[in-house]
Protein backbone atom coordinates (compact mmCIF):
# COMPACT_ATOMS: atom_id res chain seq x y z
CA UNK A 1 0.00 0.00 0.00
CA UNK A 2 2.18 2.89 -1.59
CA UNK A 3 1.71 6.28 0.15
CA UNK A 4 3.09 9.67 -0.95
CA UNK A 5 3.26 12.91 -0.30
CA UNK A 6 0.41 14.96 -2.44
CA UNK A 7 2.05 16.87 -6.01
CA UNK A 8 0.33 19.59 -7.91
CA UNK A 9 -1.00 16.88 -10.35
CA UNK A 10 -2.58 15.67 -6.98
CA UNK A 11 -5.08 19.15 -6.62
CA UNK A 12 -8.40 18.14 -8.14
CA UNK A 13 -8.72 14.87 -6.13
CA UNK A 14 -7.39 16.25 -2.70
CA UNK A 15 -9.91 19.25 -3.11
CA UNK A 16 -12.76 15.93 -3.59
CA UNK A 17 -11.21 14.37 -0.56
CA UNK A 18 -11.72 18.38 1.20
CA UNK A 19 -15.41 18.21 0.11
CA UNK A 20 -16.01 14.88 2.09
CA UNK A 21 -14.20 15.91 4.91
CA UNK A 22 -16.84 19.53 4.97
CA UNK A 23 -18.93 19.59 3.07
CA UNK A 24 -20.87 22.49 4.04
CA UNK A 25 -17.36 24.30 2.96
CA UNK A 26 -17.85 27.17 0.27
CA UNK A 27 -16.48 26.49 -3.07
CA UNK A 28 -12.91 27.96 -3.35
CA UNK A 29 -11.76 30.33 -5.44
CA UNK A 30 -9.38 29.18 -8.28
CA UNK A 31 -6.71 31.58 -7.49
CA UNK A 32 -7.00 31.09 -3.85
CA UNK A 33 -7.19 27.17 -4.09
CA UNK A 34 -3.78 27.59 -6.29
CA UNK A 35 -1.95 29.76 -3.69
CA UNK A 36 -2.92 27.87 -0.58
CA UNK A 37 -1.99 24.64 -2.01
CA UNK A 38 1.78 25.81 -2.94
CA UNK A 39 2.18 27.44 0.72
CA UNK A 40 0.85 23.77 2.18
CA UNK A 41 3.08 21.86 -0.11
CA UNK A 42 5.85 24.21 0.92
CA UNK A 43 5.30 24.24 4.32
CA UNK A 44 3.75 21.05 5.31
CA UNK A 45 3.43 17.26 4.46
CA UNK A 46 0.27 16.09 2.64
CA UNK A 47 -0.01 12.60 2.83
CA UNK A 48 -2.19 10.70 0.49
CA UNK A 49 -2.58 7.32 -0.78
CA UNK A 50 -4.09 5.85 -4.26
CA UNK A 51 -6.17 2.99 -5.47
CA UNK A 52 -6.39 2.46 -9.16
CA UNK A 53 -5.39 6.00 -9.94
CA UNK A 54 -8.35 7.50 -7.61
CA UNK A 55 -7.12 9.25 -4.39
CA UNK A 56 -8.65 7.61 -1.57
CA UNK A 57 -7.25 8.88 1.73
CA UNK A 58 -4.97 12.09 3.51
CA UNK A 59 -3.88 13.33 6.22
CA UNK A 60 -1.53 16.58 6.28
CA UNK A 61 1.34 16.82 8.63
CA UNK A 62 3.00 20.43 10.44
CA UNK A 63 6.21 19.60 11.84
CA UNK A 64 6.25 22.84 14.51
CA UNK A 65 10.18 23.62 15.51
CA UNK A 66 10.42 24.30 19.14
CA UNK A 67 12.57 25.63 22.08
CA UNK A 68 11.61 23.19 24.64
CA UNK A 69 12.08 19.17 25.15
CA UNK A 70 15.61 19.88 24.31
CA UNK A 71 14.61 21.39 20.67
CA UNK A 72 13.07 18.68 18.97
CA UNK A 73 9.80 20.05 16.98
CA UNK A 74 6.14 18.31 17.85
CA UNK A 75 4.19 17.50 15.11
CA UNK A 76 -0.31 18.47 14.29
CA UNK A 77 -1.62 16.14 11.96
CA UNK A 78 -5.04 17.55 10.17
CA UNK A 79 -7.45 17.12 7.56
CA UNK A 80 -7.69 13.25 7.79
CA UNK A 81 -9.89 11.87 5.38
CA UNK A 82 -10.99 8.75 3.36
CA UNK A 83 -13.95 8.61 0.71
CA UNK A 84 -16.47 6.98 2.49
CA UNK A 85 -16.41 3.89 -0.13
CA UNK A 86 -12.97 2.92 0.60
CA UNK A 87 -13.19 3.38 4.38
CA UNK A 88 -12.36 0.46 6.98
CA UNK A 89 -9.47 -1.01 3.96
CA UNK A 90 -6.60 0.48 5.88
CA UNK A 91 -6.09 3.39 3.71
CA UNK A 92 -6.45 6.07 6.23
CA UNK A 93 -4.40 4.09 8.70
CA UNK A 94 -1.84 3.86 5.55
CA UNK A 95 -1.58 7.83 5.82
CA UNK A 96 -1.38 8.38 9.32
CA UNK A 97 1.67 5.76 9.76
CA UNK A 98 3.34 7.51 6.71
CA UNK A 99 2.92 11.06 8.78
CA UNK A 100 4.14 9.55 12.13
CA UNK A 101 7.07 7.78 10.55
CA UNK A 102 8.14 11.13 9.17
CA UNK A 103 7.48 12.96 12.42
CA UNK A 104 9.49 10.35 14.20
CA UNK A 105 11.91 10.53 11.68
CA UNK A 106 12.25 13.93 12.21
CA UNK A 107 13.14 13.36 15.63
CA UNK A 108 9.70 15.09 17.08
CA UNK A 109 8.91 14.21 20.55
CA UNK A 110 4.65 13.96 20.22
CA UNK A 111 2.34 14.25 17.35
CA UNK A 112 -1.38 15.53 18.24
CA UNK A 113 -4.14 15.28 16.47
CA UNK A 114 -7.61 16.85 17.24
CA UNK A 115 -10.78 15.37 15.98
CA UNK A 116 -14.74 16.87 15.79
CA UNK A 117 -16.05 13.61 15.14
CA UNK A 118 -18.09 11.86 18.79
CA UNK A 119 -18.78 8.40 16.80
CA UNK A 120 -16.70 5.63 18.82
CA UNK A 121 -16.02 4.36 15.17
CA UNK A 122 -13.81 7.13 14.64
CA UNK A 123 -12.26 7.64 18.23
CA UNK A 124 -11.57 4.13 18.12
CA UNK A 125 -9.87 4.66 14.26
CA UNK A 126 -7.20 6.90 15.95
CA UNK A 127 -6.39 4.89 19.21
CA UNK A 128 -5.22 1.70 16.73
CA UNK A 129 -3.62 3.77 14.71
CA UNK A 130 -1.58 4.73 17.89
CA UNK A 131 -3.04 8.08 19.37
CA UNK A 132 -3.95 8.03 22.98
CA UNK A 133 -7.11 10.17 24.09
CA UNK A 134 -7.00 11.87 27.44
CA UNK A 135 -3.33 12.54 27.68
CA UNK A 136 -3.89 16.43 27.48
CA UNK A 137 -6.74 18.31 27.66
CA UNK A 138 -7.30 19.94 24.24
CA UNK A 139 -9.20 23.73 23.46
CA UNK A 140 -9.92 25.16 20.14
CA UNK A 141 -10.39 29.07 19.34
CA UNK A 142 -12.29 30.27 16.50
CA UNK A 143 -13.10 33.64 15.47
CA UNK A 144 -16.81 33.62 15.66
Amino acid sequence: MTVHLAGQADLPAYLRLMRELNPEDPVLDPVAVESTWAQMRSGSLVWVKERDGVLVATCTLLVVPNLSRNARPYGLIENVVTLAAFRGQGYGRAVLQAALAEAWQRSCYKVMLSTSARTAGVVDFYRRCGFQDGVKIGFVATPD
